[in-house]
C-alpha cells in the first residue's frame, strides 16, 4: 500500500547516471469503455520518442518496453489508476494499483516523478485501525478500501495473576495493582508509538478495536490530539486477519464518509448559490471545465447524459452546436457526456468525487464543481 514513508524512500533512492520513467495512467473502466488506456499509452510513448534526445531515449528504451509490456499483459489486476516508476539503470521498479483514476502522464527525468502519488495521500483519506489488549497491539491502515497491517507492539513481561488461597490470597491486591501498572505502561507505549505513526504518516482518522475493556482503557488514556481523530470503536479479536478487520470497521468508515459527502454537497450548493467558487448543473460545469477552472468535480454515480464534443479542442456541451463556438472545429454527438467530463477533469489535474446518492445534489442537476478561482 502507498505510504508516506515509502514515498520518502523513493525520493531518497540512490541515483546513478540513468533516467527514471514515471507513468501515470487512467485505467478506470468507466472512462475506458474499450480499453482506451492502451491507445493513450501508445500515444504517450510515441510522443516521448519524438521529443527525447536520442542519447536519453537509448537509456530509457528498455523501460519503455517493460512498461508497455506490463500494461498489455496485466489488465486483470488493474483498478482505476496505475502508477509505474521504472529505471533499468538503477535496477528500480515500483508499481501502484490505485483505487482512483489519475491524469495520464509520462515523465522522463533523472529522478522519479512522485507528485501525483503525494496528491493521492494528501487528498484521499486514510484510516488507522488500532487493535489492543493488555499486552499486545496491532496497527492497520485502510486506504481506498484496502487494508495493510503496519506493525505490532508486544509487551511479554506482564505478570499473570497468582492463585487465590493462603499467603497468595493476602498478596492478591498487590499483584493486581502490579498487573495494572504493567498494563498501563504497555498502553502508554502503544499510545506513544501510535502518536508517532499518525504524525509521520499524516493520518487524520482512526478506529479503536479490541475487547470492550481494552478499548475503554486505551481510550481513557488517549491525549486529545489522538482522541479527536477517533471516529468509532469495534469489538474484535486480537488475532483477527486483515480481511476480517476490514469487514468489521468498514461500516464505520462508510458512515463517516457518508456524512463527509453530505458536508461536501452542502458546501458545494451553498457556494454555488452565493457564487463563491462553485457551480451547479451540467452546462455550467462543462463551461468551467473548458476554462480549466475546476478544482474538484462532484457528481452522482447514476447520472447519465448525452451531448456534443468538439473533435478539435475537446469542448463539451449539452446544446447542439456546429461548428464549435470556440475553435470552429467539427462537433459530434456523444452518449457518455458525464464520463467525458470526468476524464477531462482528471486530465486537468482536478479531483473527482462520485457520490452514490444525495437528494440535494440530485435536485441541483446531479453534478457540480468547486472552482480554483
Amino acid at each position: 500500500m502507498l505510504s508516506r514513508s515509502e514515498l520518502k524512500e523513493i525520493a531518497s533512492v540512490e541515483k546513478k547516471n540513468g533516467y527514471f520513467v514515471s507513468l501515470y495512467l487512467n485505467v478506470d473502466p468507466r472512462f475506458n469503455k474499450k480499453g482506451d488506456y492502451v491507445v493513450h499509452l501508445k500515444n504517450m510513448l510515441k510522443d516521448a520518442v519524438e521529443l527525447l534526445d536520442k542519447n536519453v531515449y537509448k537509456k530509457v528504451k528498455d523501460d519503455f518496453g517493460k512498461i508497455d509490456n506490463f500494461v498489455l499483459t496485466n489488465k486483470r489486476i488493474f483498478k482505476k489508476g496505475l502508477a509505474i516508476l521504472s529505471s533499468s539503470a538503477n535496477s528500480f521498479w515500483r508499481e501502484y494499483h490505485l483505487g482512483i483514476p489519475v491524469k495520464n502522464e509520462l515523465i522522463v527525468d533523472k529522478t522519479p516523478y512522485i507528485k501525483p502519488l503525494m496528491d493521492v495521500l494528501v487528498n484521499y483519506q486514510r484510516y488507522a485501525v488500532l487493535i489492543v489488549d493488555k499486552e499486545s497491539a496491532r496497527i492497520f491502515v485502510i486506504h481506498l478500501r484496502e487494508i495493510v497491517e503496519y506493525g505490532e507492539v508486544h509487551t511479554p513481561d506482564i505478570p499473570g495473576k497468582h492463585k487465590k488461597g493462603g499467603w497468595a490470597a493476602l498478596a492478591q491486591n498487590h499483584y493486581e495493582r502490579h498487573i495494572d501498572y504493567h498494563v498501563g505502561m504497555h498502553l502508554k507505549e502503544v499510545i506513544e508509538k501510535m502518536d508517532s505513526f499518525l504524525g509521520g504518516e499524516y493520518i487524520g482518522r482512526m478506529i479503536l478495536g479490541g475487547s470492550d475493556e481494552a478499548v475503554s482503557m486505551v481510550r481513557g488514556m488517549l491525549p486529545k490530539t489522538i482522541l479527536d481523530k477517533v471516529i468509532g470503536t469495534v469489538k474484535i479479536e486480537m488475532f483477527a486477519k486483515g480481511p476480517e478487520v476490514l469487514a468489521k470497521v468498514e461500516p464505520i468508515v462508510i458512515e463517516y464518509e457518508k456524512n463527509k459527502e453530505k458536508e461536501t454537497v452542502d458546501t458545494l450548493v451553498t457556494g454555488a448559490m452565493k457564487n463563491k467558487n462553485a457551480v451547479l448543473g451540467l452546462e455550467d460545469v462543462l463551461h468551467a471545465l473548458h476554462q480549466q477552472k475546476v478544482m474538484k468535480l462532484v457528481f452522482l454515480k447514476e447520472l447519465k447524459a448525452s451531448g456534443y464534443s468538439c473533435n478539435s479542442c475537446g469542448y463539451l456541451t449539452v446544446q447542439k452546436a456546429d461548428p464549435c463556438p470556440y475553435c470552429k472545429g467539427e462537433m459530434e454527438m456523444v452518449d457518455y457526456l458525464i464520463d467525458l467530463a470526468g476524464e477531462k477533469a482528471i486530465g486537468q489535474g482536478a479531483l473527482v468525487e462520485v457520490l452514490t446518492d444525495d437528494k440535494k445534489l440530485k435536485e441541483s442537476g446531479g453534478i457540480g464543481a468547486f472552482l480554483r478561482f
